[in-house]
């Protein structure tokens, strides 16, 4: 397996720490307000790697924080009227929401910087002890930057650069103006916490390394987060955390692309910028998820009305190929020749058993190369569908795998007659329920009663379900509105 490592700027064989296991951090969301595209990109893509590493055999420990207490968190509190812990719980299962929307697996751990307080002093006060930090006379503590060698290693800069070109805060407290805040001493009504230097509250960078080192350990295998965070974010962290532990912190540095929206940064100012939540009240989340995994973690993702309608087509491809074979319970793994014959399953070929397997295998093992993998998905489906035609005894096993490896990027799992009906998990109305308003709405046909088939269609067409009757009966899709978003 060859990973890219942000940190040496090239792919490198991926060997873990402890053999069979891999630890994991990924820097999550700051929660003063709800997760964005941004964030999904970033969500997504370590849901998929960590679904990979595990399909591969890896136990994974898979570490995702939360940052609870930060000036944005402080600022919206008060701009709202209510407590720090008010917002950040409510913003916290917000956040859970979109993630379980998008098909994301909770992490193994989501550690909150206020429930580790003790673990950032303790840190804080080894850098203290060792010369890497000091304490200023306003209560602030600060890491030196330019007492740690390596800092800059991981975006190949040099101190002096960054002094001559960065905008660096300035502050008469600090010693340079590279150096960077560990704590934040409290300001008058401000949630703080007691320390050896008086009240207040961690700076950012220190979290992830106090917390990472608890859940993780000293050195662990992968950490992982978006594209905005390599500097100054992971950067100080390397710094803090090397200081401290005096080894090695992360092996492998890895980091997702952006999104843009309409091929232009997404920007408030801009208006162009979408919450998760709000892109997924009017897209299928499967397709979302899509338009996410299509592209190379590392690449940049365009968000578009085009580009939706293009991932909602290659979704339905795939649907199109496993409408109406029966699936439930059926897995190509394990069976033996015996079983499937049981099952009624004919065994399909072993060269086209376990060909597919090998190439998406391949894929993923070259840096998570889920749009290759997807490439032998389609492979799959067009095997399926001649199978199908040529060979239907062979068609439920070939589904079968392309649901399974489908489920390895975390698609394909809908019943397909629902998705292609338009209406994935978030259908307003049963199929039941959809399928007796039809029922209703024909005996009001049959009984000349036009005002009350009207009102049915109308009523149905306001939740986005559009009847379409034709000589065979009536069906149905379902739209949803404002899909301009």
């Amino acid at each position: 397996m060859q990973i890219y490592n942000t940190l040496t700027r090239r792919k490198e064989s991926f060997t873990p720490i402890e053999p069979g296991k891999v630890r994991m951090y990924v820097c999550g969301m700051t929660v003063y307000d709800y997760c964005h595209l941004g964030h999904a990109r970033v969500l997504v893509a370590f849901d998929v790697i960590t679904r990979y590493l595990r399909q591969r055999g890896f136990d994974v420990t898979y570490v995702r924080n939360v940052t609870d207490i930060d000036d944005k968190i402080l600022r919206r509190a008060d701009e709202n009227g209510e407590t720090i812990g008010s917002l950040t719980e409510r913003m916290i299962q917000a956040m859970h929401e979109d993630e379980a929307r998008l098909g994301v697996l909770p992490p193994d751990h989501e550690p909150r910087a206020t429930r580790h307080i003790d673990d950032i002093l303790d840190m804080i006060e080894t850098l203290i002890d060792k010369g890497y930090a000091y304490a200023a006379d306003n209560g602030d503590v600060y890491y030196r930057v330019r007492k740690f060698e390596g800092y800059g290693k991981l975006n190949n800069r040099d101190p002096d650069e960054m002094r001559a070109g960065a905008r660096i805060e300035v502050d008469e407290h600090k010693d340079d103006p590279l150096d960077f805040v560990l704590w934040k001493a409290a300001k008058p009504d401000e949630a703080s916490w007691p320390s050896p230097w008086g009240e207040g509250r961690p700076g950012w960078h220190i979290e992830c390394s106090a917390m990472s080192r608890c859940c993780l350990g000293e050195t662990f295998d992968i950490h992982g987060g978006g594209p905005d965070l390599t500097f100054p974010h992971h950067e100080n962290e390397i710094a803090q955390s090397e200081a401290a532990n005096g080894k090695p912190f992360v092996n492998t540095w890895m980091h997702a692309g952006a999104v843009r929206v309409n091929h232009e940064k997404m920007s408030k100012s801009l208006g162009n910028f979408f919450t998760i939540r709000e892109v997924l009240d009017h897209h299928d989340p499967e397709v979302v998820r899509y338009l996410l995994v299509a592209s190379h973690y590392r690449s940049p993702i365009n968000y578009a009305p085009e580009s939706l309608a293009e991932a909602r087509k290659s979704l339905e491809r795939f649907y199109n190929s496993l409408e109406g074979l029966a699936l439930e319970g059926l897995a190509l793994e394990g069976l033996s020749i015996e079983e499937r014959s049981l099952q009624g399953i004919e065994p399909v070929e072993e060269e086209v058993d376990g060909r597919f397997q090998e190439r998406f295998t391949a894929a993923m093992d070259d840096d998570f190369n889920t749009a290759e993998a997807l490439s032998v998905l389609f492979d799959l489906a067009r095997e399926l569908n001649r199978a199908r035609k040529e060979a239907p005894e062979q068609a439920p096993v070939l589904a079968a795998e392309l649901k399974r490896l489908g489920g390895t990027l975390g698609l394909l799992q809908q019943d397909p007659a629902t998705f292609l009906k338009g209406g994935g998990s978030d259908l307003p109305l049963s199929q039941d329920e959809i399928r007796a308003k039809i029922n209703e709405r024909s005996e009001a046909k049959q009984s000349r009663d036009f005002a009350t088939a009207d009102a049915i269609r109308d009523e149905l067409a306001a939740l986005g379900i559009i009847l379409k009757d034709s000589r065979e009966g009536t069906s149905w899709v379902f739209e949803k509105p404002d899909r301009e978003l």
